[in-house]
């Protein structure tokens, strides 16, 4: 799978996974998700962001999380 709207940089926020070069880490905008704020609500809290990034994040999380084995 692959996220053209993720990027890495160790110049930028300590290399953590971000939304298009931008300050704005993927966790941020799934903690927002997680929280139960709608897509219109992040937009309007980030400006910056697109649709298109929030569901890119969602699906980055998930793509990490299936590389990962969790404790039990």
């Amino acid at each position: 799978m692959r996220f053209t709207r993720i990027t890495i940089d160790s110049e930028q926020m300590g290399g953590v996974p971000c939304i298009r070069g931008r300050r704005i880490p993927v966790a941020t905008v799934v903690d927002m998700v997680a929280a139960g704020m709608t897509t219109d609500e992040i937009l309007t809290d980030y400006p910056d962001l697109e649709r298109d990034d929030i569901s890119e994040a969602l699906r980055y999380a998930a793509a990490a999380l299936r590389e990962r084995q969790l404790p039990e």
